[in-house]
């Protein structure tokens, strides 16, 4: 899992700058539904932008889902680099 969390101020630059380092690579997103319910994807993080940054999912339709900053920060999902 990505340990962006682990280093001290963590702010929208900060996860900006360390998912830098992963743009064009294949991830695993855990997206957290609540209730210990949870989605995962396997995906390729595409874009990173002030708020948000998207991944193109790779499934069969080969989607594109938006994740904001915030959701890292709160724990809502959780990235690994498997």
């Amino acid at each position: 899992m990505l340990d962006i969390l682990d280093k001290g101020v963590c702010n929208n630059q900060t996860i900006r700058k360390a998912l830098s380092n992963y743009l064009n690579k294949k991830v695993t997103i855990e997206y957290s539904l609540g209730r210990n319910k949870y989605e995962s994807y396997q995906g390729i993080i595409k874009s990173l932008y002030n708020c948000v940054f998207l991944v193109e999912v790779l499934d069969e339709n080969h989607s594109v889902k938006s994740f904001s900053y915030a959701d890292i920060i709160t724990k809502t999902i959780k990235i690994s680099d498997k």
